[in-house]
């Protein structure tokens, strides 16, 4: 009887768990396409304009990432996480965030002046105004959205999401090779914000309107509170480093330092935010479960390592190779940061299987405590690094303080979810092995042809993938790694 029930629990488990894996495949294949446009984009971009004009953007975005940031509810967070029907808070949480988006913007109009003269760049104001509308349109977008997070119906929000890009890149490049100034890279935001909200409301047919209800609205608001003082936090240790690199060393170093963090990050971001997006709803479904949530933590992990490790490790290695073919010999001075900030995006990556969990239970005081020890880090060793070493220095801070907090993070996790520090550690040792070998034997490649330009780098690419997946097949065979069986259940599983 025991052996049957326990059999029936895990067929009962299975479809979740798969969904889960299979919604994070669909929406990281999804995400790498839309990835290649936007690589396409900073390549292009990065021939056309100076770091200057990426600064000056970032200045303004930073600005208004600060502004959300203060003013985050944390209520869509919350209508995902409930598990009985929402249907009666979502006026009340679409007129909040159409409030707010109207408060930002003006806030960020008004005091663009003086955002522009702390940062010494006064040609920073209108771009600031310009991009504040952002704010606005983004206020008002399609609170029905949240539906198809709730229901893992990830392949409708990727139409919401790719047909901004598509526009972004289209009106980016067109203006860049027009312009050949920072304006390019504004109107294009700006027009991808347009997209966004027409089409949040072409997608689903959910149609708010202007209501505020006093107790959904307490009842939002006592989870968000920690979503709010977590956001703050998540702020301050994301954007903080390029606050102050911006104030400190000046828009030209800014558009380096961002640059870096961009290549260096670009597949941790990728796989972070996909985790985030599939895990977050399932784990939420999943609450009162908790071998059901160690199993699909595992199963996260797993994929999450599985793909992270062996892209930082190449990004690692043939940085400069990278940086001088696609972008041009000025960007040179940032691979010394990729090179540090790749191993920050790959520790990121691992805590980001972390967040979901903590706060699909409802705990996310536990994220918002280790967010805090990640600033005191960050704010005690940012200033000396970056004195000494300029944006390198910067990036060592980012690395050390985000590597403390990762683990918090994950032993908070393991002992939430009783997962064990041995089947944690398996997630991770099998492909850090395997990318090891990977990175060895591109190093002897680069060694021994001493050719530079595109096809020498695709090479090396190729024979980088190769091994890896022969490595991990080897696994599958001796050591019962199980990410090819792993995979394909979740490719051809039906539900």
């Amino acid at each position: 009887m025991e052996t049957a029930e326990k059999k029936l629990n895990q067929n009962l488990s299975a479809p979740l768990s798969t969904k889960v894996v299979r919604g994070g495949l669909w929406v990281f294949s999804l995400r790498i396409a839309a990835r290649g446009l936007r690589f396409l984009r900073t390549v292009i971009l990065a021939r056309l304009l100076a770091p200057h004009d990426f600064g000056l953007f970032g200045i303004a975005m930073i600005s208004m990432a600060a502004l959300e940031a203060l003013t985050q509810t944390g209520f869509e967070t919350a209508l995902v996480q409930k598990k009985e029907n929402v249907e009666s808070y979502l006026d009340t949480a679409w007129t909040i965030s159409a409030v707010r988006g109207t408060i930002l913007f003006s806030i960020l109009f008004f005091l663009a002046p003086w955002i522009a003269k702390f940062f010494d760049s006064p040609q920073a104001t209108m771009i600031i105004r310009v991009i504040s509308m952002s704010a606005l349109l983004s206020g008002f977008k399609n609170v029905g959205l949240i539906f198809f997070q709730r229901e893992l119906e990830f392949n409708k929000l990727f139409f919401y999401e790719f047909s901004s890009i598509l526009v972004d890149l289209a009106v980016a490049i067109t203006l860049a090779f027009t312009l050949r100034n920072v304006w390019a890279l504004v109107w294009a935001g700006l027009a991808a914000g347009v997209v966004r909200l027409f089409m949040s409301y072409l997608i689903h047919p959910y149609r708010p309107r202007l209501t505020l209800a006093k107790r959904e609205f307490h009842e939002l608001l006592g989870y968000g509170k920690w979503l709010f003082g977590s956001g703050v936090l998540v702020f301050l240790v994301t954007q903080g480093d390029d606050f102050f690199v911006g104030k400190v060393l000046g828009p030209a170093a800014l558009g380096l330092y961002q640059m870096a963090y961009l290549v260096s990050n670009l597949p941790a971001t990728e796989i972070s935010r996909t985790m985030a997006q599939v895990a977050f709803p399932a784990y939420s479904k999943l609450q009162d479960d908790l071998p059901k949530i160690k199993d699909a933590y595992l199963k996260a992990l797993h994929l999450t390592a599985f793909l992270s490790i062996p892209l930082a490790m190449g990004i690692f290695v043939l940085a400069p190779d990278f940086t001088k073919v696609f972008m041009g010999e000025r960007w040179m001075p940032i691979v010394p940061a990729i090179k540090v900030l790749v191993f920050a995006g790959l520790v990121r990556s691992i805590a980001a299987t972390t967040g979901p969990i903590l706060h699909g239970i409802g705990k996310p005081k536990i994220d918002t405590i280790w967010q805090t020890v990640r600033l005191i880090l960050l704010i005690t060793l940012i200033y000396p690094l970056t004195m000494r070493w300029g944006i390198l220095g910067t990036s060592i801070a980012v690395l050390c303080s985000i590597s403390v907090s990762t683990l918090g993070f994950s032993l908070g996790v393991i002992r939430i979810t009783k997962c064990g520090i041995y089947n944690f550690l398996k997630a991770i040792i099998l492909p850090a092995l395997n990318s090891f070998i990977m990175t060895a034997v591109i190093i002897i490649l680069k060694v021994n042809i001493k050719l530079t330009g595109f096809l020498p780098l695709l090479l090396m690419v190729g024979m980088g993938i190769l091994i890896y997946f022969i490595l991990s097949k080897l696994y599958d065979k001796f050591f019962n790694y199980e990410i090819g069986e792993f995979v394909r259940r979740a490719l051809i599983l039906r539900q």
